[in-house]
């Protein structure tokens, strides 16, 4: 028998996906059967805190994804709470996740389930994590969930309305009354509130009986209450009076109202409607006539898009940016049956506003390859619990990088196939998005990009790839390809992966120095691919 027989069946240098590679304990099965790194739980508690686990990945249904985030989030609990409720803060504080749902189901499990250190510094950070009324009652669901309302709990909801003004604490209970099937009174309530002032103490019985409860006594202290109780039964023309004088907000208008396009023109023209809802409204405003080309209003609502400052301020994430721009170009909302003529001016203004919502982005310069993993998987997952595949919002994400990059090539791959993908930073958006959408999916193998590279001869500086991680197909693995990439070229080449799933998996090496793995759709990403790229 031959001696060859060892080196044939044990090597570190070609191993099948199927397998781990020799030597590597940390290694191990993913969800589609290839063998993968498994990252850390401070890695995956990042990619919890901004993508979620909302709708499941391709492999993992949504209630055993969910499971799994939240246990590694007590893991990280009992490793250093204080460092989990930082962490929940920083992502939650500069609007990086698309959604605050995540953190604020983290910042619950450490009210309720951290040490006592950890406990108080939950509820010191809840204000900042649970910064609106709509997050304050997301939050108070998964606290009930989680054994209902112990002494410091109800303190640290408490001090939510006691530690603002009167008027700031009515604009939230008037713009932000229920969610999830609680509203203000339930909290106010289970919470034990004592009110600090008298307006405080008006508002908080408003709020819990009813306008009853302060009929006859004055409103000017708490002139956003009486107002809203006005616009109740406004005619068009007081009610829009109302809107001029004191803010209303539009969900604070009764429904009918909401018909007329003068009342929006009014939100419009007086600030009162916020830029988040202005973008959410974008179908609306259009159906309605108030948005139309070379329209006041679509010149209004262009110039707030294209404020970069003021996305910053609203802490409008790039994904819901890119979401209003596929929902406004097709002309009809995802659910229900509103429907409109998309105007041109609009979709461009989106189209600035979402590369806007990265910050400035500081080119590296390098020679980069940006692989797209458009596999069966990619296509399938969603991102962030949106209805946007993670194969679209990845090629969006590839587009915020080539917008500022010379030197770059852009593939996408699947089991057995990489090529070229025919997209440009100077198509619009939402044509590269119908493009990567229309794409056939296979299977996956990530070693691709790194092997295409070898065969043609490219000169690669860094990889990007963005993909799930779920590769299996492949007859080397990825950090394998990668390491004899380097070799036979003399590249000092680097791996960025991004993670498009709250997922324990990656491709990316712990142990690999040129190795990074990053957050998909982490409004930080591209700054930090620049910031490892250029070392």
């Amino acid at each position: 028998m031959s001696s060859n027989i060892y080196g044939q069946h044990v090597s570190t240098q070609e191993t099948p996906q199927s397998e781990p590679i020799f030597g590597r304990s940390d290694m191990a099965r993913n969800n589609a059967g290839g063998y993968t790194f498994v990252v850390d739980d401070w890695t995956r508690l990042q990619r919890f805190l901004i993508l979620g686990s909302e709708g499941g990945t391709y492999y993992v249904g949504e209630r055993k994804l969910t499971r799994d985030n939240a246990d590694c989030v007590l893991r990280c609990l009992a490793a250093d709470g204080l460092r989990v409720v930082s962490e929940i803060v920083a992502v939650s504080k500069a609007g990086r996740a698309p959604k605050n749902d995540p953190a604020l189901f983290a910042l619950a499990l450490a009210l309720k389930l951290g040490d006592d250190k950890t406990r108080k510094a939950a509820a010191e950070a809840l204000p900042e994590v649970a910064r609106i009324g709509t997050h304050l009652l997301h939050l108070a669901n998964y606290v009930q969930a989680l054994g209902g309302w112990g002494r410091a709990t109800r303190r640290a909801f408490s001090r939510w309305y006691t530690e603002k003004t009167s008027a700031a604490a009515a604009y939230q209970m008037v713009k932000y009354q229920q969610r999830d099937g609680w509203a203000h009174r339930d909290v106010l309530r289970l919470a034990h509130v004592k009110p600090p002032s008298e307006a405080h103490d008006r508002l908080f019985r408003w709020s819990v009986k009813g306008v009853a409860a302060i009929r006859g006594e004055r409103g000017e202290e708490i002139p956003l209450v009486w107002a809203f109780e006005q616009a109740k039964h406004a005619a068009p023309g007081v009610l829009r009076s109302l809107i001029e004088t004191y803010k209303l907000p539009w969900e604070a208008l009764p429904s009918e109202t909401l018909k007329n396009p003068e009342v929006w023109q009014t939100l419009l023209e007086t600030g009162a409607l916020g830029l988040t809802a202005m973008i959410r409204n974008l179908g609306r405003l259009t159906s309605l006539g108030l948005l139309t080309g070379g329209s006041e209003a679509t010149k209004t609502v262009c110039a707030k898009l294209c404020d970069a400052e003021a996305l910053k301020k609203a802490r409008v994430h790039p994904l819901a940016v890119l979401l209003a721009l596929t929902t406004y170009r097709a002309g009809c909302g995802v659910k229900g049956s509103l429907s409109w003529q998309p105007v041109s001016q609009i979709c461009d203004a989106l189209d600035e506003a979402f590369y806007s919502a990265f910050g400035a982005v500081e080119p590296t310069g390098k020679r980069l390859m940006l692989a797209l993993d458009v596999s069966g998987s990619m296509g399938m997952n969603t991102i962030a619990g949106t209805h946007l595949s993670c194969c679209t919002a990845s090629a969006a994400l590839a587009l915020v990088t080539m917008r500022v990059e010379s030197g770059y090539a852009i593939f996408g791959f699947t089991t057995a196939s990489i090529s070229r993908l025919s997209v440009s930073p100077r198509q619009r958006l939402d044509d590269v998005v119908r493009t990567t959408s229309n794409l056939p999916f296979g299977g996956t193998d990530c070693s691709l990009p790194m092997q295409k590279a070898l065969a043609d001869k490219l000169e690669v500086d860094a990889f990007i790839v963005l993909t799930d991680s779920e590769t299996w197909a492949g007859e080397i693995h990825p950090i394998q390809a990668l390491k004899r990439y380097r070799d036979k070229t003399g590249i000092a080449a680097k791996l960025i992966v991004v993670g498009m799933t709250a997922s324990e998996v990656s491709i990316a090496d712990p142990n690999d120095r040129g190795s990074l793995d990053v957050v998909g759709f982490d409004a930080a990403t591209p700054n930090l691919i620049s910031d490892f790229v250029r070392g």
